[in-house]
C-alpha cells in the first residue's frame, strides 16, 4: 500500500458479531418496551384483528395470560385499551368503575402486580358512538374544555381501578394540568402521566381503528397535530412540562424520528415514542410477501426509534423482541 494510506481503518470495528456488539453504539433493553393491548368486552375467545397479523383483541382472561408472558419476558410495561359493549355520545363506559377498561386494569394488576407498569390510554375515542376523542359540540366540533372534564373524571376512576400510568392521547389543550390536578385532589399523587405529546394525525392509524372497533366518521385533523409541522410538537413540550407530565411520547415514531430527536434533546423527563399500528402492519405485510426479513426488520426498526433517542418504545412486537434481545 502506498506509505500516505490512512492507518485508521474503520471497518476493524465491524470484522465479528463480538466486535460489534461490544462497540454498539445503541441498545434496546427488554426492560424499555411497552406492550399495547386490546380487551373487548363482548367476546368469549381472542379475536384476530386482520390487519395486525399476531395481534388480538383480547378476553379478560386472554389479556391475564398476555400480561404475565410479558412480565416473563422482561416487558417493562403495558398499555390496555378497552373495547366497550356498548357506546355512547359521551364515552360513559370509560368513566364507568366497572366499565370493561377498569375491570381489565384491576385484572392486570392483580395477576401481575409491580412486575409490569400497567398503563391505561386515557381517552373517549374507544367509547363514543361518534369515534372521536371528545365530547361534540352542537356544531359536530370536539368540544375541548367539555372534554377536559370527562378526562378528569376518567383519570381518577383508572386511579381508583389500580393504573400505574395514564396515557391521555386525545391531544386536548390542557389535558394534562386538569388530569394532574384530579389525580392529586383525589389523593392518587402516585399515579403518573405519560403525556401523549406530540400525536400526528397520521395515515397509519388504520389498522388501530379496526382494532378498537373505531366508530370514527370524518378525522382528527383539528385536535392532532399536522404531519407539516415540528416546531409546534416543541411548543407541546413546553406545555406538557409546565402541566406536570411525567413522561412525554411522539406518536407515530418512525415517521417522526427527526421530532422524536428534537423533543429528546430537550426533556428534563423520559422520552417514550409509539411505534404505531399502520407501522406494524407494513413491516408484516412486507415480510409476508418476501420482501424483507422480519426478525431482523423488527430489530431494525425498534434500534432506530431508540437510537433518535425513545427511552421507552410502545410496540406490537414488544415480547417477541424482548425475548430476541434479551
Amino acid at each position: 500500500m502506498p506509505a500516505e494510506f490512512p492507518s485508521v481503518r474503520p471497518r476493524r470495528l465491524r470484522t465479528t458479531p463480538a466486535v460489534r456488539r461490544l462497540v454498539a453504539e445503541t441498545r434496546v433493553h427488554p426492560a424499555e418496551l411497552i406492550l399495547p393491548a386490546f380487551v373487548r368486552e363482548d367476546i368469549s375467545e381472542p379475536n384476530p384483528i386482520g390487519s395486525m397479523p399476531g395481534v388480538v383483541q383480547h378476553t379478560r382472561d386472554s389479556l391475564r395470560r398476555a400480561a404475565v408472558e410479558a412480565a416473563e419476558a422482561g416487558v417493562g410495561g403495558i398499555m390496555l385499551f378497552g373495547l366497550p359493549e356498548l357506546k355512547d355520545a359521551v364515552g360513559s363506559e370509560g368513566t364507568n368503575p366497572d366499565g370493561i377498561l377498569q375491570r381489565a386494569i384491576r385484572d392486570v394488576v392483580a395477576e401481575v402486580g409491580d412486575e409490569l407498569v400497567v398503563m391505561a390510554d386515557l381517552c373517549l375515542d374507544e367509547f363514543t358512538d361518534h369515534g372521536h376523542c371528545g365530547v361534540l359540540a352542537e356544531d359536530g366540533s370536539v368540544d375541548n374544555d367539555a372534554t377536559l372534564a370527562r378526562y378528569a373524571e376518567m383519570a381518577v376512576v383508572q386511579a381508583e381501578a389500580g393504573v400505574h400510568m395514564v396515557g391521555p392521547s386525545g391531544m386536548m389543550d390542557g389535558q394534562i394540568g386538569v388530569i394532574r390536578r384530579a389525580l392529586e385532589e383525589a389523593g392518587h399523587q402516585d399515579v403518573a402521566v405519560l403525556a401523549y405529546t406530540a400525536k400526528y394525525a397520521s395515515a397509519l392509524y388504520g389498522p388501530f381503528r379496526e382494532a378498537v372497533n373505531s366508530s370514527l366518521k370524518g378525522d382528527r385533523k383539528s385536535y392532532q397535530q399536522d404531519p407539516a409541522n415540528a416546531r409546534e410538537a416543541l411548543r407541546e413540550l413546553e406545555l406538557d412540562l409546565a402541566e406536570g407530565a411525567d413522561l412525554v411520547m411522539v406518536k407515530p415514531a418512525m415517521l417522526y424520528l427527526d421530532v422524536l430527536r428534537q423533543v429528546a434533546d430537550r426533556s428534563p423527563v423520559p422520552v417514550a415514542a409509539y411505534q404505531i399500528s399502520g407501522e406494524y402492519a407494513m413491516v408484516e405485510a412486507a415480510a409476508a410477501n418476501g420482501w424483507i426479513e422480519r426478525e431482523r426488520t423488527i430489530l431494525e426498526t425498534l434500534t432506530s426509534i431508540r437510537r433518535a433517542g425513545a427511552e421507552q418504545i410502545l410496540t406490537y412486537w414488544a415480547v417477541e423482541a424482548a425475548r430476541m434481545i434479551g
